[in-house]
């Protein structure tokens, strides 16, 4: 409610603002003035300094941008391929930096220098041979060099050995939840498809492939530090996007098929949480949620709990209404409390086991005379 009434506010004030021009112009009336809407000289002027004022502005404005929020990046990478990543974006960043500054000086500049006086004659290049070599050999090196760094270190995540030491999980998308399955000690996961859905079965998984008996179905994810795990990538419904931010890791989730993405975990959530860049996120967070529950304490609501970091599991496509909701909690753990939680961890074929078993006959106790006599004392008393 508070929002449409700050939205019909600046439209009347626009219309009285609009109204206001309208009684100017009438008072003008009788004066001399340039009607012709040719811009002259004074308007040249004018319009020269103004792209001189906005240009600082620009570049005021991205000064003040890396100062203020600089601490909204990601920080730490938590994966062995993060810093690889990292490298990629701070060169790309620099190089984007860089031209822009340069750029769109010039362009400010050309436009104030060469603004429209009366009588003057923009000099015409029919065309300037190297000029166009230069600018356009320039980006063409430049961007090569990108393509193919980028390409050795996409190459470098995705690729791995197949007799290669791993972990394999898979990561099933649906609106608005992820699950994770884990492959047991034969380290394969078995065949999976929508039409074997049913009941506790909720990643379609096929229960006759010997594969999958020993596969575990959990809603929380953990990953072992210093070891690779390959993520075999499914979506239920439509189209989402595996996203784990502080592992610089991101895979579409399509349905009908399976995509893949693989990274080591380097640092644990415990590790993370000591981390200087996070405990100050995390203190800021806190900051701010302790204003809002003062908030909602004096309307008689309950406070916000105090944010702990986690790593997440997020969708990356907006895929419906509850989008936002769609995340799962990762845990990076040691190699021996990894094993210990996925060693508790039932498996699924044994869970369809008990979830579908036969229900066990009731057993019927036959009437002695006895009972007979004590149940009518008992009618009898009341």
């Amino acid at each position: 409610m508070t929002s449409l009434l700050i939205f019909l506010v600046l439209v009347l004030i626009g219309i009285a603002i609009w109204q206001l021009t309208k009684i100017f112009d009438l008072t003008q009336v009788g004066v001399d003035s340039d009607n012709s809407e040719v811009a002259n000289d004074k308007d040249n002027s004018v319009n020269g300094y103004l792209m001189f004022a906005f240009v600082g502005f620009i570049y005021i404005f991205t000064i003040y941008s890396l100062f203020e929020w600089s601490d909204l990046v990601l920080g730490t990478p938590a994966s062995e391929h993060g810093v690889e990543v990292d490298n990629l974006m701070y060169i790309s960043m620099l190089l984007i930096f860089f031209v822009q500054t340069v750029t769109q000086f010039l362009l400010h500049y050309f436009a104030f220098k060469y603004r429209g006086k009366k009588g003057q004659k923009a000099l015409y290049f029919a065309d300037n041979n190297k000029l166009e070599a230069v600018w356009t050999i320039i980006p063409v090196i430049v961007l090569a060099g990108l393509i193919l760094y980028g390409l050795y270190t996409w190459n470098n995540i995705m690729f791995y050995e197949e007799d290669e030491d791993v972990i394999y999980v898979e990561l099933y998308a649906k609106q608005f939840s992820w699950e994770a399955r884990y492959a047991g000690e034969d380290n394969t996961l078995g065949k999976a498809n929508v039409r074997y859905i049913e009941g506790i079965n909720t990643l379609g998984v096929d229960l006759s492939d010997p594969a999958a008996q020993d596969d575990k179905v959990v809603t929380e994810l953990h990953l072992p530090k210093g070891k690779k795990v390959v993520f075999k990538i499914r979506s239920q419904d439509v189209l989402h996007s595996a996203y784990m931010p502080h592992f610089r890791a991101q895979m579409n989730c399509v349905p009908g098929m399976i995509t893949q993405f693989a990274f080591v975990p380097t640092v644990t959530t415990a590790e993370m949480r000591q981390d200087e860049a996070i405990i100050a996120k995390v203190d800021k967070i806190n900051k701010i949620r302790a204003k809002k529950s003062t908030e909602l304490v004096a309307k008689g609501e309950e406070a916000l709990d105090p944010y702990t970091f986690d790593y997440l599991l997020l969708c990356n496509k907006i895929c419906g209404v509850s989008h936002y909701n769609m995340q799962m909690k990762i845990v990076v753990d040691t190699p021996e409390d990894f094993k210990k939680w996925l060693n508790e961890k039932p498996a699924l074929a044994q869970q369809w086991k008990e979830a579908n078993a036969p229900a066990e006959p009731e057993v019927k106790q036959d009437v002695t005379p006895e009972m007979v006599i004590d149940s009518t004392l008992i009618v009898d008393n009341h």
